[in-house]
């Protein structure tokens, strides 16, 4: 048996909760997947996944087998790196959480990366929530706000660039807001951030106010918010990526820029590992690049 083989597998099984799914990841059928776990369970005398005809979930010792597989997977990946040419290209597939805004901004310019790296493939979850990196296979996160798990790599890269904004049709109806202390009597549109108290900061000069909502609207995803926006439901605070277009375009108006939104820092996080496979280092130098492509994600100091 070749137990590398066997623990990619075995990952990419823990990872999509589905034999067929791993196979189709994986290129192989899916009664070789269900081979290698078996001998990989066989191999180590262990139950790695409990099996029943409509579910898999992993037992206490596939859960832990888990971090021990990725140490082995980077360890070996790490030594191919340091034995290979130094033109050696990145290839193999990349896992990547992103909040849905920065992850709508990557997917643009994604294919032109990609195009320059044939052997290289990214799998990408939108989420605003901290994940489980090692329990969940992904190799790079990207979050908002302060990071305060210290096990954890952290490199910031940027920070965020909201704005307040509603549509022509809801200020035509209920007016537009001047000072920060009347947006409680407004509609107002939230993401779903969990609680059930609401609250938006925003910058007041140097100091920051921060000012309580009882939304009309709650949304789990920051799409949803911007079509209700959009649709004159109230208002909201959206990510410039999200904005920008409708501004410009007058399908938004951007309300109080003397009050912006509270800007949060962006930062890529990544397991604690002595070195970062090429693969994830790859697409590492990329996030970094594309945020720094756009001046609203620069400096703290920049103007919203």
């Amino acid at each position: 048996m070749d137990v590398v083989s066997a623990l990619r597998t075995f990952l990419r099984v823990a990872e999509t909760g589905s034999f067929s799914a791993a196979a189709l990841d994986c290129g192989l059928t899916q009664p070789a997947v269900s081979r290698q776990v078996s001998s990989l369970e066989e191999h180590y005398s262990t139950r790695l996944f409990h099996r029943s005809t409509n579910a898999l979930s992993l037992t206490v010792e596939g859960e832990q087998m888990i971090a021990m597989a990725q140490k082995v997977i980077d360890a070996v990946e790490e030594l191919g790196e340091t034995a290979s040419a130094d033109g050696v290209m990145a290839s193999g597939k990349v896992r990547i959480s992103l909040p849905a805004a920065l992850g709508l901004y990557i997917s643009d310019r994604l294919p032109a990366f990609l195009a320059s790296f044939p052997g290289l493939s990214v799998d990408i979850v939108f989420r605003e929530q901290s994940s489980d990196l090692v329990g969940e296979g992904i190799d790079l996160e990207v979050r908002l706000g302060e990071v305060s798990d210290s096990s954890l790599i952290c490199r910031r890269i940027g920070w965020t660039t909201a704005f307040l904004v509603a549509a022509p049709s809801y200020i035509q109806r209920r007016g537009m807001p001047s000072h920060l202390l009347e947006i409680p009597d407004h509609d107002c549109i939230c993401y779903n951030r969990g609680g059930e108290g609401r609250s938006w900061s925003f910058m007041n000069g140097a100091d920051i106010e921060r000012v309580k909502v009882a939304p009309r609207m709650i949304f789990n995803n920051t799409g949803a918010v911007h079509r209700a926006v959009l649709a004159g439901g109230g208002l909201a605070i959206l990510s410039h990526i999200l904005a920008g277009e409708d501004i410009a375009a007058g399908r938004l108006v951007k309300l109080m820029p003397a009050f912006p939104p509270m800007r949060l820092p962006i930062t890529i996080v990544y397991a604690s590992r002595r070195n970062l496979p090429l693969r994830a280092r790859a697409v590492l130098d990329f996030l970094v690049d594309a945020v720094g492509e756009d001046i609203l994600m620069g400096t703290a100091e920049a103007a919203a």
